[in-house]
């Protein structure tokens, strides 16, 4: 019986020696903070052409977040490539040889990819707040002013999810090519599609990343969007429904299918 500690140990080992993995951690903070940076440079540029209800709903916060939009594909990536790898290179059934409790082996991964992305997420936050911030000038805000803190590990939070949502997704199909194809679509086209369509947006506002980004707002209705009928602890809540949902159908599969 592999101990936990022995199982910790073991899937660090996989993730900090696949330089896939690495690369794609290092793209979700350098593509978030970039872009972040670029749109807050934007934004103070063209202040004045707002409309008056824009400016009135102006949340320099969760403009200093946009680059998360795109990040976040990179975190969708490291998800599907910490499970998928091992699927795709026939890994899998050395790992389960070697520790056949399957519980403890999903688990055990799950817990360390989902640290480090939380790690990545934090940094990744709050590099692009106090950027972003600096580059507003005038029309930023502080981290000590109400709900800023709240929204900033919030947005490190949602990254985080992201990954492990990824994760359970990609346990359940035990395809990286098949889990991509999935995930890219969905976060990038099916979501804001359906977000945008007045008849959908009672539907699409529950998906999980419509719902967790609301965490990373100070104003619920930044810009002038339209409030969800939920606030930013109810969208995070809902998010990691949905994370759960998906790593409970993971372990359902991987205990009753084999390698």
């Amino acid at each position: 019986m592999a101990s936990v500690p022995a199982v910790l140990s073991s899937e660090w080992t996989k993730i900090r020696t696949v330089s896939s993995t690495v690369w794609t951690l290092t793209c979700a903070f350098l593509v978030s903070v970039a872009l972040s940076a670029v749109l807050c440079i934007v934004t103070k540029n063209t202040y004045d052409d707002l409309s008056d209800a824009e400016q009135a709903t102006f949340d320099p916060t969760f403009i200093s977040f946009s680059g998360l939009t795109l990040g976040q594909l990179a975190m969708v990536v490291f998800g599907v490539l910490v499970v998928g790898t091992e699927y795709s290179s026939g890994m899998i059934r050395t790992s389960l040889a070697a520790v056949p409790q399957r519980a403890t082996f999903l688990f055990g991964k799950l817990a360390v990819a989902s640290l480090l992305a939380l790690v990545v997420g934090q940094i990744t936050a709050f590099v692009s707040f106090f950027l972003g911030q600096a580059l507003l000038g005038g029309y930023g805000t502080g981290i000590g002013e109400e709900n800023v803190l709240r929204a900033v590990v919030g947005a490190g939070l949602y990254m985080a999810l992201v990954g492990i949502f990824s994760m359970g997704v990609t346990t359940m199909l035990r395809s990286s090519i098949l889990s991509l194809g999935i995930l890219v679509p969905f976060f990038f086209l099916l979501s804001p599609i359906l977000g945008a369509v007045p008849g959908a947006k009672k539907v699409a506002q529950y998906f999980p990343d419509q719902a967790g980004q609301k965490i990373m707002q100070v104003l619920p209705n930044a810009l002038d969007t339209d409030p969800a009928p939920y606030g930013p602890w109810g969208g995070l809540a809902i998010m990691v429904g949905w994370v759960l949902l998906a790593v409970l159908g993971g372990f359902l599969v991987i205990k009753k299918r084999d390698a």
